[in-house]
Formats: C-alpha cells, structure tokens, sequence
C-alpha cells in the first residue's frame, strides 16, 4: 500500500474523524511530526501534521485531499545534518535528502473548509513528506544513489517490508 495512490476522499463523516483522531494519537505517540493514512493501512488521501517550528508557532492540522504547489528544488548535495528525514515507516532510520524550500498547500479541513498554506523550511519539508506518501513515494525513493543504497539496506537489516512485519509506535523498540 505504501507504494500505491492513496484515492480521493469522498465524504468527511464521523469514521473519518475518528480515522483523524487515531492518526494525531499514532504521530504524537511515534513520536513524529505528521502521518499520512496509508502509512495507517488506510489508502485514503489524507494526511495530519504536528510540528512547532523555532519561534514556538504550532502548526497542527488535517489535510484532506490536498493539492501542493513546490518551487524548484535547490541543486547540489544534500547536507547530512540540515537535511535529514525520518520517516515512520523506515522507523530509527534518517538520511539527507533534498527538498524545496517553499510549498503551497491547498486542502480541506476536518469540517470541510478549503484552505491554503504557504510554508517555508521545515514546514514545507513536511508537507512535502506526507504528500508523497498519498502518491505512493516513500522520502527513500528520492534518496540520491548513494544514500538509497544505504536505506535499501537497512530496510533489508530491520527486514521492512516483510508481509505482516509491524511496530507500534511509542511502544516497541526497534533494535538495530
């Protein structure tokens, strides 16, 4: 499922806000910054996001079926600090990977109200993350060749990807 399309949402109803809600509690228990429903089993075009960025500013919310517009990527190496990802479904793995600095989200939210972000920095970084997720691209995927093998393995250590291979986040460990 994580490498399929996720499909339009269709209705905003009571099972979809309690999908909301279990997937703010599954994030904030990983503990991670925003979850798309497929990475729930659930292949919806849909996703939550909760990050605080340096002045304190939380930026929370549901996006559904959402739009994202990106400037050009930079051009050049990523840098292995300032632009490492995590992803909760190659859990305790993070590698750099180059994303655009600006994006501008367009989606609905939990009560059916348009609306529109322009991010910037890590917030644009998040949106770009979760969005890929409801197209079926996982950040390992853009991952430049040397770095992708890198993740190709530990995938293959942790042996993600295994049918039925699971963790709950906040409550396994993940060993190495």
């Amino acid at each position: 499922m994580l490498h399929a399309r996720a499909e339009e949402v269709e209705e905003i109803d009571e099972g979809l806000s309690a999908l909301v809600h279990d997937m703010e509690d599954t994030m904030s228990a990983a503990p991670g910054v925003g979850l798309a429903a497929p990475q729930v089993g659930i292949p919806l075009r849909l996703f939550v996001y909760n990050w605080r960025d340096e002045e304190g500013v939380l930026h929370r919310g549901t996006a559904i079926n959402p739009q994202l517009l990106v400037s050009p990527p930079p051009i050049g190496e990523a840098d292995i600090d300032e632009d490492a990802e995590g992803c909760l479904s190659i859990p305790g793995e993070r590698f750099p990977l180059l994303r655009s600095h600006t994006a501008l989200l367009r989606a609905v939210d939990l009560d059916g109200k348009p609306y529109e972000i322009l991010a910037t920095g890590w917030l644009a970084r998040i949106f770009q993350h979760e969005f890929d997720h409801l197209d079926g691209v996982l950040y390992a995927d853009r991952l430049a060749e040397g770095q992708a093998r890198l993740a190709q393995r530990a995938i293959r250590r942790h042996k993600w990807g295994v049918p039925d291979k699971s963790w709950l986040p906040g409550r396994d460990h993940l060993e190495d």
